[in-house]
């Protein structure tokens, strides 16, 4: 099991929402050191010192995680003033939310920016020490929008798809050089937060935020491979593997109004 107390941990996107949520379980767990990356300096600024008030070690700092360079220059920083992060979350992730006719070039390559290149380039910073140190857990929040496909959603979906591949590849990657490093895929469906605002769902059950920190925390601890929420989107696997397509559009898509769920989607003002 993956042990919180005493470790160190950074969050990407962790000045607000779940990124925020999570941090705090974390530090009430016993974590001794809690870095947070996000691109708002004003929400940043309050949730450190929000925390610091409660007694916590946390360090912070405002970056586009899309500029690479920016990554580098700060990884090398939380590297050297605070050491080995112990826990990875990669967090931080967007969606422009319209058909893919009419997003810009620059809402494609933000998307595929943030949702998928800026993991593997901040994952790429900090793997190896926990190689080195033959210890580590990385929780990449993907979603369950990275294995059902969904109008409106083209370019998020495509990035997220990404991220299921990419994070359960890399898992196999240290279980097969024998590391002790760990890797958790989070494919949660929608979570009540400012980024999903307005999206609806009449038989899956929308996800309260607590409800996913818990979920991911208690995934973490336990080591487990993936951590999906709710209970249904274990079974999407295998609905998409023995459905014929255009039943599964029927089922998914129409009864269940998965392919509806976008319509008034106005995400985060």
């Amino acid at each position: 099991m993956s042990q919180i107390k005493g470790k160190k941990a950074l969050i990407t996107g962790g000045a607000s929402g779940i990124g925020k949520l999570m941090g705090r379980e974390l530090l009430q767990k016993g974590l001794d050191i809690l870095v947070i990356w996000d691109l708002n300096e004003a929400l940043l600024e309050q949730t450190v010192t929000e925390f610091k008030k409660e007694g916590y070690k946390v360090f912070s700092c405002a970056l586009n995680v899309m500029e690479t360079a920016s990554v580098i220059e700060n990884a090398k920083k939380v590297k050297e003033e605070i050491g080995i992060i112990d826990l990875l979350i990669n967090n931080a992730g967007i969606i422009i939310g319209k058909y893919f006719v009419d997003h810009t070039h620059d809402d494609i390559d933000r998307t595929m920016g943030v949702n998928i290149s800026a993991l593997m380039h901040i994952t790429s910073e900090f793997l190896p020490g926990m190689i080195k140190m033959n210890q580590g857990h990385i929780i990449n929040i993907a979603s369950a929008a990275g294995m059902v496909s969904n109008p409106k959603m083209s370019v998020y979906v495509a990035s997220k798809f990404s991220v299921v591949g990419w994070s359960d590849s890399l898992l196999l990657e240290m279980k097969n050089a024998n590391t002790n490093v760990q890797v958790t895929t989070v494919t949660p469906f929608y979570i009540s937060t400012g980024m999903f605002h307005g999206v609806k769902s009449n038989i899956v059950p929308i996800v309260k935020p607590e409800i996913a920190v818990k979920k991911i925390i208690r995934g973490l601890e336990r080591n487990r491979r993936f951590v999906r929420m709710p209970g249904i989107i274990y079974w999407v696997p295998l609905f998409k593997g023995i459905l014929p397509a255009f039943l599964f559009d029927i089922i998914v898509g129409e009864w269940f109004g998965m392919y509806r769920s976008m319509n008034d989607f106005k995400g985060r003002q």
